[in-house]
C-alpha cells in the first residue's frame, strides 16, 4: 500500500493554523480522502501534563519541558500517525517538531540542536505549513478567541521570540504562507500549497 501523506500546520497562537487545518479536513473528506486529524500536545499523559501547566500559567524548567514535548511526541508518532500513513491516509496534525524548535528555542535552548535531533529521530514531514502573522496581530486575535488564553505561551514577548527563531528556519520540506486576511484568503493560499503534495487538481 502507497504511504500517507503528511502535513504539519506550524506557526504562532492566533496565527490560524488551526482553522485552516479544520477546513482542510472538511474539504478533504467531501472529497473522499481518508484524513487523519491529530493535535500536539496530545491527550495522552505527557501532553494532558503539558496543557495543564500552560492552563495553570505555569512553565517547567526549558529541559523539562522539551522532554515533556519529545516523550509526548513520541507516544504520538507511534500511536497516531505511523499507524496512519502506513495505511495510506493523509495525516494532518496542529504543531509537529518545529513548533518545538520555535518555542523551546524562544526559551533559551539551542533551536539547531532541538531540528537536528527532531530530524533524527521522528518521521519528517511531507509539507510543513508555517503561519506567517505579525505576533501583534496574533495576540489581537487571542483576545477575542472564544476559551481562556493560555498565559504561559500566549503573550506577546514570547511569540516575538518564537517568530524571530521561525523566521531563521530554512528546511526544504517548509512552506510559509501569508496568514493575514479572511479565512477564505488564506484558505486558498493554503489550497494552492496542498495540491501538488496531494495530488489536487
Amino acid at each position: 500500500m502507497k504511504r500517507g501523506r503528511f502535513i504539519a500546520f506550524e506557526g504562532l497562537d492566533g496565527s490560524g493554523k488551526s482553522t485552516q487545518l479544520a477546513r482542510q479536513v472538511a474539504r478533504l473528506r467531501t472529497a473522499g480522502r481518508d484524513v487523519v486529524a491529530t493535535r500536539e500536545p496530545t491527550g495522552g499523559p505527557n501532553g494532558r501534563r503539558i496543557r495543564a501547566l500552560a492552563a495553570a500559567g505555569e512553565r517547567a524548567a526549558p529541559e523539562e519541558e522539551l522532554a515533556l514535548f519529545v516523550a509526548d511526541r513520541r507516544e504520538h508518532v507511534t500511536g497516531v500517525i505511523a499507524p496512519a500513513l502506513a495505511r495510506g491516509a493523509i495525516v494532518l496534525t496542529d504543531r509537529y517538531f518545529l513548533s518545538t524548535v520555535a518555542y523551546q528555542g524562544a526559551r533559551g535552548l539551542d533551536p539547531e540542536r532541538l531540528l537536528r535531533e527532531s530530524e533524527a529521530e521522528f518521521p519528517l514531514p511531507d509539507l510543513a505549513l508555517l503561519f506567517d502573522l505579525e505576533p501583534a496581530l496574533c495576540t489581537d486575535r487571542l483576545r477575542v478567541r472564544a476559551g481562556v488564553q493560555e498565559e504561559a505561551f500566549e503573550r506577546l514577548d514570547l511569540l516575538e521570540r518564537v517568530a524571530h527563531v521561525f523566521a531563521a528556519l530554512r528546511r526544504p520540506y517548509l512552506r510559509r504562507v501569508d496568514a493575514r486576511g479572511d479565512v477564505d484568503e488564506v484558505g486558498a493560499r493554503v489550497d494552492a500549497a496542498l495540491a501538488e503534495v496531494l495530488g489536487l487538481a
